[in-house]
């Protein structure tokens, strides 16, 4: 009998090939989502810019574009299957809004309150998933994720408010730092409660087991990610400061974009979560990296980074305003009621209990007044809204009725805690005197606006020369733990002392390229310089 040979494997194109009528149609139909996605932020931008233009500074931008929405029905269709599948929320959407907010943070009273703020984040977000996730399984619904996501707080309002009555910074960095790690706790939180929580195979095991199996998945994703993260913005720093980019800006940004998804790729290659890793390598960078570039990236990053973010958070306060009146919905007012009185009831047991127990520990006391006003301003914003596209919930039905409600959340915190903040504020006298004496005009609800400035008040670019950096180390004596080690021994290794020869070459290359701008604007439409209009205008 001949030995009969085996057939050759079939060799697959790397790429998927797709051929004629069906190709030409997706082609088409991705053309029209992306130009119908540019036209709804378009419009978006335009309406922020008559917000600020004509001082509506009473109106949150969020508020606004969720209005806008609602009234973009016309393309809701086009856009609906492509750009905003969970997928998308998470591979693009999220992690330019989630870095961001590690890279804006103020270094000092962040890491001053670094105990604080992780215990707020961490502790506390699980402390409310908890009680929302245990109150919906007594009331009949058996879906924990949902406490998770409904954890998720963005104070984006509250926080322009504390920035106008200038209130005490320890109370705008305590609920300013806890909404940028909360975020990413309530994603891990999330995934871990629909992977444990929501399987089939819950019957062969005990409560105990799935909720130590859960509690182990959360603290290695969390832990691992972190370190991963931490990590990558550690290497950032070191590459920086010995490869020496400052004289070529563009490969120096080139550099500190791919650093910034560089965990983002790895952690979900490796089963981690990339949004935890993307926060912390986005809080190193921002106290390390950021000071090893040159002044041009310095400023090219931080706007680079909040344009991107803005656009991102108006694509999803777009599509939820869009799918107020669009989608099937399912809606249950006892549901509803429940799951607000929940909302308020975990977010209150969060706050006074470890805020006592903070107290015991802490030199600046957290006030009575002080955790009123954290309880008051936990606002939920786009992020609850993408996890809870991102459940894989059975029947369809459960899941309209987590999208309806998570909606609805979103727009009663919004609204009317939102709202509130600022007269509560005023009547439990927190502002100080300066601030007592302004108008409610002069209040500014545009996060746009606030951030919109170059160079912030708070000096982010790098000007200390290794002397006065010594100098300010040695008049600081009241620096306690994380803060002495790192301005005593990480701070030098990880960052670059300038030489006054540094500082004057960044000067003269900000000087020169702001001059050849200048000189580019002044120049007429022939190329020369209009100085009879210029001495008109004048």
């Amino acid at each position: 009998v001949k030995p009969t040979t085996p057939a050759p494997p079939t060799v697959k194109p790397i790429l998927p090939v797709q051929t004629g009528v069906k190709a030409q149609e997706e082609e088409q139909s991705s053309g029209m989502t992306i130009f119908f996605s540019l036209l709804v932020i378009g419009i978006c931008i335009i309406l922020v810019h008559l917000l600020i233009k004509f001082k509506l500074h009473f109106l949150p931008e969020s508020v606004a574009v969720v209005s806008l929405g609602k009234y973009c029905l016309c393309i809701i269709f086009v856009i609906e299957e492509e750009m905003f599948r969970p997928n998308m929320f998470f591979l693009l959407l999220l992690p330019p809004i989630i870095f961001e907010s590690g890279y804006s943070l103020h270094k000092g009273n962040f890491f001053q309150n670094i105990g604080s703020i992780t215990l707020f984040a961490v502790i506390g977000t699980a402390i409310s998933a908890f009680i929302v996730g245990g109150g919906i399984y007594f009331l009949g619904q058996v879906i924990f994720a949902f406490g998770s996501l409904i954890s998720a707080v963005d104070p984006v309002a509250t926080i322009a408010i504390f920035n106008a009555l200038n209130v005490d910074p320890v109370l705008n960095m305590l609920v300013f730092g806890e909404s940028i790690l909360n975020d990413a706790v309530s994603i891990v939180l999330t995934n871990t409660a629909e992977g444990f929580f929501s399987r089939s195979d819950n019957s062969t095991v005990t409560g105990w087991e799935t909720f130590l199996q859960a509690l182990g998945y959360f603290l290695n994703m969390f832990f691992g990610s972190a370190a991963l993260g931490t990590l990558t913005g550690l290497i950032s720093a070191l590459f920086l400061k010995h490869f020496d980019l400052r004289n070529t800006p563009s490969l120096e940004f080139g550099m500190m974009i791919i650093f910034a998804y560089l965990p983002y790729g790895l952690a979900e290659g490796i089963k981690l979560s990339g949004i935890m890793s993307i926060l912390f390598a986005g809080i190193v960078m921002s106290h390390y990296t950021h000071h090893n570039l040159s002044p041009v990236t310095q400023i090219l990053m931080q706007q680079t980074l909040r344009t991107v973010a803005f656009m991102c958070e108006t694509c999803v306060f777009a599509f939820l305003g869009l799918s107020i009146f669009s989608f099937p919905h399912k809606f249950e007012m006892s549901f509803v009621i429940w799951c607000i009185v929940l909302v308020l009831l975990g977010r209150a047991v969060n706050i006074f209990p470890l805020s006592f127990l903070l107290n015991f520990c802490r030199d600046h006391k957290i006030t009575p007044k002080m955790m009123f006003i954290m309880w008051f301003s936990g606002l939920r914003g786009a992020i609850p809204y993408a996890l809870s596209l991102h459940l894989g919930l059975e029947p369809i039905e459960k899941r309209q009725l987590i999208g309806t409600t998570t909606i609805i959340i979103v727009l009663f915190t919004i609204l009317f805690l939102g709202g509130g903040t600022m007269p509560l504020i005023r009547i439990m006298d927190i502002e100080d005197s300066q601030s007592r004496r302004k108008n409610k005009k002069d209040v500014n609800l545009s996060k746009t606006q606030k951030m919109g400035n170059t160079i912030e008040s708070e000096q982010h670019l790098s000007e200390l020369t290794e002397e006065e950096y010594e100098a300010q180390i040695y008049q600081r004596q009241d620096l306690k733990g994380f803060m002495w080690l790192d301005a005593k021994y990480l701070n030098p290794f990880f960052t670059r002392r300038l030489t006054q020869e540094d500082l004057l070459h960044g000067r003269i290359q900000m000087k020169t390229l702001t001059n050849k701008w200048y000189e580019e604007v002044r120049q007429g439409p022939s190329g020369s310089e209009d100085d009879e209009e210029e001495a008109e205008l004048l």
